[in-house]
């Protein structure tokens, strides 16, 4: 009977220990995948972006005030805006190299607020005071200055940048427009009104595309996200009312992008939120909050969405930028 009892708990032993190791190899597995179907799993959930980690810098030269943020290649670029200057880290948030010095000569800013990056890795930094967007190298080496083919579309103080098809999307805030550039400076289209001409923009500040070439303005200073069609038409206000016409949950809207699966992200400055938005405008989540602790803002303003769905935003006060999947 012993040696039957012993059997018996061999067998049950060996089990165990068969599928632990089954269980092993498929965490293990798992693990191996490419980060990009981790990122569209949790994209098709639908559910809010989660942190990963935070890049702040090294000791010696941490962000202040980083303003906006992109991603280019193998680096992640961000306005390091009290610094006057642009910081790249590799994608595991190590300082890589900086540009950028105080000044209003080439390759100097004032102010350095929005960044874009095209298909050949050049990128593109708006200086809010000088008027200007100045395109570098991927390594930060100035090329020239984005000049418009006709003077009467000059830029007067560029903030919000994206470029997406060979397009450059520019939020010009004092003139409380958005211009459409292609990348030699033919201006395409402009965008200065939401529902009529009795409805401008106001402080528009932040700007960005979806697939279906969609283009989606933050209405800064009228409290409001406005989509268009690819031709400048309008679709609809989100303000966080039932139908954008009530009264407006925000203070500040300021960094947007969109998700694979459709969804509308934006980071309200002076309510420390991140909000998600369905096709349709309807909230479908909401996070962060005043603070410096986990997945908490203060002061949140830009924001950015990779090919790969992975969701960079930059909380100026706490001078750090997060990564969420």
């Amino acid at each position: 009977m012993g040696s039957v009892k012993k059997k018996t708990t061999y067998i049950w032993m060996g089990t165990i220990v068969a599928l632990s190791v089954v269980l092993f190899a498929v965490i293990y597995f798992f693990n191996l995948q490419d980060n990009a179907i981790k990122v569209a799993s949790k994209v098709d959930a639908g559910g809010p972006p989660t942190l990963s980690y935070y890049i702040q810098g090294d000791m010696n030269d941490p962000l202040e005030k980083p303003m906006d943020v992109t991603k280019v290649g193998q680096y992640v670029y961000v306005t390091d805006t009290n610094h006057k200057q642009v910081q790249a880290f590799d994608t595991s948030g190590t300082p890589i190299f900086k540009f950028g010095k105080e000044g209003s000569d080439k390759g100097q800013f004032k102010f350095p607020y929005g960044i874009a990056g095209d298909k050949d890795g050049n990128i593109y930094v708006a200086d809010l005071y000088i008027g200007k967007i100045s395109i570098f190298t991927s390594k930060g080496k100035f090329i020239k200055y984005f000049e418009v083919a006709n003077k009467k579309d000059a830029l007067k103080g560029p903030g919000g940048l994206r470029i997406y098809n060979n397009k450059l999307y520019v939020t010009d805030i004092p003139k409380n427009k958005v211009n459409v550039f292609d990348l030699k400076g033919e201006k395409l289209l402009e965008i200065n009104t939401a529902t009529g001409k009795k409805d401008a923009l106001n402080a528009p500040n932040a700007v960005t595309v979806d697939d279906d070439n969609n283009i989606y303005v933050s209405d800064t200073g009228n409290q409001r996200l406005v989509v268009y069609d690819q031709n400048g038409k309008y679709k609809r206000v989100i303000n966080g009312s039932a139908d954008g016409k009530g009264s407006s949950k925000f203070v500040n809207p300021r960094g947007i992008g969109v998700q694979a699966n459709g969804t509308l992200l934006m980071v309200d400055n002076m309510t420390h939120y991140l909000y998600g938005y369905d096709k349709e405008g309807k909230q479908v989540f909401q996070i962060g909050g005043i603070g410096s602790e986990k997945e908490q803002f203060y002061l949140p303003n830009g924001l950015f969405v990779d090919d790969k769905g992975e969701v960079f935003i930059t909380d100026t006060v706490n001078a750090r930028v997060g990564l969420y999947y």
